[in-house]
């Protein structure tokens, strides 16, 4: 009878530490901050370029988070078609994916470029450097924004 008292025990303490989910990924905004207080250490922008800088980038990963669910599922459309040997599947997601990383990087390239236009001609050096478009730069030779998922410096 004990035995079966500690198991019923043991149980009701495991049963809640098993079904815990998995942590919600970070909202726009909180992506944005991030990126934010990166910038903010590398390039010591002031508390205005800091709210500009907010504003473009939660704009951004806004409109990016969209994008992330629609190519969720045409890369599960793609496992799909690939396992059944679809090759007109194949092509229909392959398009799909491609036409979607088109609009990500679009997204991207034009919020790295409203944010460009709030830096100073020191910043936009070190940014430069940042992206490893110059000497020092991180990630070396070709990997500027595009190269990274949500643009802006590397996320460590």
């Amino acid at each position: 009878m004990k035995k079966l008292l500690v198991f019923v025990a043991v149980c009701a303490l495991v049963a809640p530490a098993m079904a815990q989910t998995a942590p919600a990924p970070p909202t726009p905004q909180e992506m944005a901050q991030h990126q934010v207080d990166r910038l903010t250490h590398f390039l010591s922008l002031t508390s205005a370029q800091q709210a500009q800088a907010l504003t473009i980038f939660t704009n951004a990963a806004t409109a990016g988070a969209t994008l992330h669910d629609s190519l969720k599922t045409a890369h599960d459309a793609l496992t799909a078609a690939i396992e059944a040997n679809n090759t007109t599947g194949i092509d229909q997601a392959t398009a799909a994916i491609g036409n979607l990383m088109g609009q990500e990087s679009n997204i991207r390239a034009k919020a790295d470029a409203a944010f460009y236009q709030v830096l100073t001609a020191d910043q936009k050096t070190q940014y430069a450097k940042l992206l490893g478009h110059g000497p020092g730069g991180f990630g070396g030779p070709g990997m500027g924004p595009r190269m990274r998922r949500g643009g802006g410096p590397p996320q460590e």
